[in-house]
């Protein structure tokens, strides 16, 4: 294979950003789009200058007619276990936007439907291939702040002022709110750059009046000894990301994509960072072409659902169960 054919699930908002980061690749050529919306499909298609692309109402029939290798999945979260299962069984590699499921249950069992497919299954956390948090993981592994003790993780954004009315407040299709949304990448973050394994937590929920949770604070507690606050704020009036990681020798403080590292009575450091090599889309590809392992395979990825689903169940909150109950379905 020298050219790897391209399909999608849904085309709304991040499909955009999968399609403009696979047209700078000569490797790769997307052949189709699926989506209920004709008016997605259009405007995916006109913003990205695309030609001789095959359209479809239904993502079972773009698995049965169109000739491609590969589907990024960029549906409602609720959608991703069935379609992704639907691909791998078809004999097509599949690329999911986060999060990989709504349940470790699902994750588990799409796990092994990847390997039976012998097909590559990768997750779209695009935080694994950016500089900082490299750098964050690495220095951490390497020993630059000694053993974790503690790390704050925070996320604010206008969340709950733009979801009204889309399938994100709705449960049966987003599976939860902020946490189960934006909120995962943050998850990804704490888990993939520690390496710790949560065993304990203690969520706070904030509805703010909304479907599905909008603010959700917890702490957690690892292991390996290290404890953790997990702040995810979605009735903000800006975006704001920071992580602290504290360790017996030092700490890493991320600030909206400016890294300091500290040691007691030192001056800070900012380290210098390479530039950004690949990303969630080209990773896939070359993955696909044998270039390399798949950098976030599903295993980790099941982690991120793992500790999401801790913290809905440490605080009664079942949002599909609840959407279910009061007679919604999914789409």
């Amino acid at each position: 294979m020298t050219k790897v054919r391209v399909g999608f699930i849904g085309t709304g908002g991040i499909a955009g950003w999968h399609a403009r980061q696979l047209l700078e690749l000569p490797e790769a050529e997307i052949k189709a789009v699926a989506d209920t919306s004709s008016k997605n499909r259009d405007n995916f298609i006109t913003k990205n200058s695309l030609i001789d692309v095959q359209q479809f109402s239904d993502y079972r029939d773009m698995l049965e007619q169109a000739d491609i290798d590969a589907v990024i999945i960029c549906s409602p979260h609720t959608l991703h276990f069935a379609q992704a299962q639907d691909v791998l069984r078809k004999g097509l590699h599949v690329l999911i936007e986060k999060p990989m499921t709504c349940s470790s249950e699902e994750a588990e069992q799409l796990i092994r439907v990847a390997e039976q497919s012998g097909k590559i299954m990768q997750v779209s956390y695009q935080r694994h291939f950016q500089p900082e948090f490299l750098y964050i993981r690495d220095a951490i592994a390497s020993g630059e702040i000694g053993k974790l003790t503690s790390i704050t993780a925070s996320l604010y954004q206008q969340w709950r002022q733009g979801t009204p009315g889309s399938w994100r407040a709705d449960p049966a299709l987003s599976g939860g709110g902020f946490l189960m949304d934006s909120g995962s990448h943050i998850i990804d973050v704490l888990l993939w750059t520690s390496g710790l394994t949560p065993i304990e937590v203690k969520p706070q929920l904030h509805m703010h009046g909304a479907t599905v949770e909008i603010d959700t604070f917890t702490s957690i507690r690892f292991a390996e000894g290290a404890v953790a606050g997990l702040n995810l704020v979605g009735y903000s009036p800006c975006w704001h990301e920071t992580f602290v990681f504290c360790g017996e020798q030092g700490g890493i403080f991320y600030d909206n994509g400016k890294i300091t590292l500290r040691r007691l009575g030192q001056d800070p450091i900012v380290p210098e960072l390479p530039e950004q090599t690949t990303n969630q889309d080209k990773s896939f590809i070359d993955a696909i072409l044998g270039r390399h392992e798949v950098l976030v395979p599903g295993e980790f990825a099941l982690k991120v659902v793992k500790l999401s689903e801790m913290i809905y169940q440490a605080a009664g909150y079942e949002p599909q169960a609840d959407a279910e109950a009061k007679g919604e379905q999914s789409a």
